[in-house]
């Protein structure tokens, strides 16, 4: 058993002996409740009955209404707030589209804010603007266009934002059946390095635990992750935590203020005083995070701290993994991490120290060229204290976005079909059995791969629901170049996207979707934790013409192949949940899932429990490797951009509540700042080979020789080419800096 947090006040705990905090800088939690309702005031029943009884469509925690299965009390944050009037909000006005020039100059933000889209709206090259056309035209033409080319040149792509698992099965099942395994989505940019690394080294491919394991754990671990900026709710978990008595340690670039301390607005304590949360911070370079972990387990091998009878037991190439180690100096991983072998031997000390670990990454380990063997370096971590499939144990990668977790799982991927298993012509047959018509076998095209063909004029046909490939990929200019050659764009959403303003290369298509709670019969998502949650239609008024995802994609099928159109349709939301069921075995008792409230958590609590690990061979796999050196010439900075107060491209605010950081920010540090005579407040230019950026210094406590952007700006510095194994792009970079005069 855990331990139980305390009930009574902890003061050593508190983040300021000042009440509520007056003076420091942090989010208004409370003015974010009032601006929702403000906001929303002309639907407030519906906008109440959403929150409360809606899976939430934010982050993805998956609180239903507002409570989980980790902590009694109210869940709610700023990020589902923000959200809100996304799903309250009237539609726009139609004639706004019927020129587009004054829309292209405006920020995303500002459509977004026009209201939701009425109609399926077209537009064709060398007209101003779109208009309206009935569903009928608009799929007859899609339809046409997709038999009139090849599989190969056909691209769909779903965002994760608000995406539910009957969407992501029923449109990888589409397109599969249109012959085409060119179908990906958000989880490939985000935690696919995640999927491969732990499936290779566990024979699992998503977090091994739950929530609860934070609270009472021995050390909570965040290596590459701001959870208070990106998953808000979780800052009530690391609340408890430490009044459970756990350490929590970050590893990291910058010294996240939001780490640090945060004031929990429904805890009165924490309300009042705020909640100290980290208390050791190790701050790396910029892709040193292998450097330092490989550092702390040389010190674990040296002092004897490993567990070497789990070891011998259930892991196979420690051995490898220690004569690996043996020949990397401490010289080279104090230079490439940036850290000391001083900090690595005081981290290693905290591991040792610890019966029970838990370790949560993000983005910051999953989005650089070696973001695989990123993952891989925490999971060796991990074994060598058996720290996994047991209570208060786990690795997590923890998702950003409600329901992305599911997106790989139920197929609509274009490296796996659903259930994860990989494309071949082996699972293909089987699949073909199963829905009773021929399943392509050779792997897909991924998102950037898209772009990619789109340039060389591959790509007849783009389908995209949600995202905006303009402000997600590196290099925009060329990302929008493409976007222009392609013959037929189809973009289905609840709102405007810059990307559906890009010039038509002959037609663009606007299609208007429900959001998840206007969706007939239900739905499901699947949390970072595993939990499958059924989120209820919530009865209220509809936006013009908008249909679910799934009725598009099952009628556009039909068009297509009408000799499938027995074979790809589903009467209704259950009936996806009773096909998901017998396909994917994992999600096994999704067709039971009903009314709100209703969940399962796939797998158990725990995944690898008693330390059965689903590889061929039955044993967890340590790997050896060797951090590549990132040669930083003398006077460049290496810079990182995913920064910012958005849900992922969906910027919300010109300042970060937590940070105080303005948009134009470049976070540096004070000595590199003095070095170059530079202040805060100073404008400054970051250049490289493909492009520069006009910003202005913030002085932060980050690693020397680094810097941090905001994102999506800092993708004009970004290199196309640098990819992951998995096709996540490198959100990283190295540039020249110079004063702006």
């Amino acid at each position: 058993m855990l331990p139980k947090p305390k009930k009574y006040w902890t003061p050593q705990h508190w983040a300021s002996w000042k009440p509520f905090g007056i003076g420091e800088q942090y989010p208004n939690n409370y003015w974010e409740v009032f601006r929702a309702i403000w906001l929303s005031r002309d639907k407030l029943p519906y906008a109440w009955n959403i929150l409360n009884q809606g899976v939430c469509d934010g982050c993805a925690l998956g609180t239903t209404g507002m409570k989980d299965w980790t902590l009694d009390g109210i869940h709610l944050c700023n990020v589902r707030l923000r959200l809100l009037r996304m799903n309250t909000m009237p539609a726009l006005n139609p004639h706004l589209l019927k020129d587009v020039s004054q829309l292209q100059t405006q920020r995303s933000s500002q459509l977004r804010d026009l209201g939701r889209l009425p109609y399926p709206m077209m537009r064709q090259r060398g007209e101003k603007g779109f208009y309206r056309v009935s569903w009928d035209e608009a799929l007859d033409l899609i339809a046409s266009r997709i038999r009139a080319t090849t599989p190969e040149r056909l691209s769909f792509y779903i965002t994760s934002r608000g995406t539910v698992n009957e969407t992501y099965y029923a449109t990888q099942k589409a397109v599969r059946a249109m012959g085409s395994n060119n179908i990906d989505n958000a989880a490939r940019i985000c935690h696919s390095p995640s999927t491969a690394a732990l499936k290779t080294s566990l024979g699992a491919g998503a977090t091994t635990c739950s929530y609860k394991d934070w609270i009472g754990t021995d050390l909570l671990v965040f290596i590459g992750s701001n959870v208070a900026n990106n998953q808000p709710v979780t800052v009530k978990y690391l609340h408890y935590a430490k009044k459970a008595g756990t350490k929590i340690v970050v590893i990291n670039t910058y010294r996240e203020p939001g780490m640090e301390r945060y004031w929990v607005p429904s805890i009165v304590e924490s309300a009042l005083f705020g909640t100290k949360f980290a208390e050791d911070f190790f701050l790396v370079n910029g892709g040193g995070d292998m450097a330092f972990l490989n550092g702390t387990i040389k010190h674990m091998i040296v002092h004897g701290w490993v567990d070497q009878s789990f070891i011998d037991s259930y892991t196979t190439g420690f051995t490898e993994l220690k004569a690996s180690l043996e020949q990397q100096s401490w010289e080279e991983l104090e230079r490439l991490s940036g850290a000391t072998r001083y900090d690595m031997h005081a981290f290693a000390k905290m591991v040792a120290a610890a019966n029970k670990a838990v370790f949560v990454w993000s983005m910051g380990i999953t989005q650089h060229e070696c973001g695989e063997d990123n993952v891989r370096s925490i999971i060796n971590l991990a074994l060598t204290k058996g720290f996994v499939g047991r209570e208060g144990c786990g690795l997590m990668p923890i998702r950003g976005h409600s329901g992305v977790q599911g997106g790989a799982e139920m197929g609509c991927y274009a490296t796996v079909f659903p259930g994860g298993k990989p494309i071949n012509p082996e699972n293909a047959v089987h699949l073909s059995q199963q829905w009773g018509f021929e399943v392509p076998s050779t792997r897909g095209l991924i998102a950037p791969e898209m772009i990619d063909a789109a340039y060389e004029r591959q790509l007849d046909v783009l389908f995209s629901v949600g995202g905006n490939f303009l402000e997600v990929l590196p290099e925009p200019d060329y990302v929008e170049g493409a976007l222009q050659r392609i013959p037929l764009r189809v973009h289905m959403d609840i709102v405007l996207s810059s990307q559906m303003l890009v010039e038509p290369a002959d037609t663009v298509i606007l299609l208007p979707a429900t959001t998840r709670y206007e969706v007939p019969g239900g739905v499901t998502e699947t949390s970072t934790e595993r939990r499958i949650i059924f989120s209820p239609e919530i009865p209220g008024s509809r936006i013009g013409e908008a249909l679910p995802e799934w009725e598009v994609f099952m009628e556009l099928a039909k068009r297509v192949r009408p000799d499938l159109a027995d074979k790809i349709g589903f009467k209704s939301t259950a009936a996806i949940r009773q096909e998901i069921a017998q396909v994917v075995p994992l999600y096994a008792g999704i067709q039971h899932l009903q009314q709100a409230g209703d969940q399962f958590q796939y797998g158990g609590s725990h995944l690898c429990f008693g330390w059965n690990f689903a590889t061929p061979d039955g044993k967890a796999h340590f790997t050896p490797l060797s951090p590549s050196p990132k040669e930083i010439p003398e006077g460049c900075f290496l810079v990182a951009t995913r920064r910012g107060k958005q849900f992922n491209s969906m910027v919300q605010e010109r300042k970060d509540a937590i940070t105080g950081a303005l948009r134009e920010a470049v976070l540096m540090n004070v000595a590199d700042a003095t070095k170059l005579n530079l202040k805060d407040g100073d404008q400054v230019i970051l250049k490289n080979d493909l492009g520069e950026l006009l910003g202005r210094i913030y002085i932060a406590p980050i690693q020397r020789g680094n810097l941090q952007v905001h994102w999506p700006e800092g993708n004009v510095l970004l290199d196309k080419t640098k990819r992951s194994l998995e096709g996540v792009p490198d959100y990283n970079a190295v540039v020249r800096l110079e004063k702006h005069n």
